[in-house]
């Protein structure tokens, strides 16, 4: 009898990996660590444990792209050594507090995330060049109120020009506020941050990483000036960082300058909520009220209190806010 001859029929073919099933069982990483992000850096992240060893973590692909920031309380598995040449992986984000997201446009195309588990912002403007603007300040409030974080407004290069009148109109709101110079006493806003977790946000240009050296008494991030053709700032921070304040006076967090601030991702509810002594007048609203209208309850409220007058003004001024285009 003739020999067959091989064909394909006889070759075995490995399936595809993608085609293999998945096992159910995931680890349970019960040997994990807890660690602070204090930089994410092009895929490289640099956590500090609780001990205060500085670890450098990659991300596990499950977590997906941009699912680390700053301020984020993480789990590492791996060589938590801190050695040179030593590598983490992060394996879960733990719940946050809170977070600070701007919407990149307002048609809510991309909503990013710049830090997390923040008890401060510091709203960082200058008295002048560039001039400050209401618009952006307003912006900054809405995302605070919104998360419930504590805002300040921080008013830089006081020696060009006088802030006061600027910072008027955020007297109703009752918002902490301080006009600084380079080389001024910070003592004051120094007390303030002790003992918490701050962010920093503003233009680029109005003095922040000079405010981040004052702060921390090195020359951790660079400076640089303002462009005078189009009056704007040059871009000197390219990644949000956290650092210390000497003398265990709390952390700063260091973000780059912003030209526009979305807020699409905004819950006007969690805002409103912020303004308690307006919660009575606002439950008589109408339903579906923008509270600017002439039915809104808070227009007998002001009539009945007009002590109140500026307060409901200034809760209209950022609920305007969250609906105007970016600027």
């Amino acid at each position: 009898m003739a020999r067959r001859r091989p064909d394909e029929s006889d070759v075995r073919i490995r399936p595809a990996r993608s085609t293999r099933p998945r096992s159910k069982d995931r680890p349970s990483h019960t040997d994990s660590v807890s660690a602070k992000v204090l930089t994410v850096d092009r895929g490289r992240t640099l956590c500090r444990l609780d001990s205060g060893v500085l670890v450098s973590a990659m991300k596990a692909r499950e977590l997906g792209k941009n699912s680390v920031v700053v301020g984020d309380v993480v789990n590492l598995v791996g060589d938590v050594s801190g050695q040179p040449g030593s590598l983490a992986r992060i394996v879960m984000v733990q719940p946050r507090r809170n977070s600070l997201s701007r919407t990149i446009d307002d048609a809510g195309a991309f909503e990013k995330t710049i830090a997390a588990n923040i008890d401060q912002m510091l709203i960082v403007a200058a008295c002048a060049n560039p001039e400050p603007r209401h618009g952006f300040i307003d912006r900054c409030l809405a995302v605070a109120y919104d998360q419930g974080i504590a805002p300040i407004i921080v008013m830089t290069k006081r020696d060009l020009a006088d802030p006061s009148e600027f910072l008027k109109s955020y007297d109703a709101l009752a918002v902490t506020n301080f006009a600084i110079q380079r080389d001024g006493d910070l003592s004051a806003l120094q007390s303030i941050l002790a003992g918490k977790d701050s962010v920093l946000i503003g233009h680029s240009g109005v003095g922040k990483s000079t405010l981040v050296n004052a702060l921390t008494g090195g020359n951790v991030r660079a400076t640089g000036d303002v462009n005078d053709a189009t009056g704007r700032g040059r871009h000197t921070s390219s990644s949000a960082i956290a650092l210390d304040i000497p003398n265990d006076s709390g952390t700063i967090i260091d973000t780059p300058g912003v030209r526009s601030f979305g807020l699409e991702h905004i819950d006007r509810n969690r805002v409103i909520s912020s303004f308690s002594e307006l919660a009575d007048a606002i439950s008589s609203c109408p339903k579906n009220c923008s509270h600017d209208e002439e039915k809104c309850g808070l227009n007998d409220y002001v009539l009945q209190h007009p002590e109140s007058q500026q307060r409901v003004q200034g809760l209209r001024r950022l609920l305007n806010t969250t609906s105007q285009p970016i600027t």
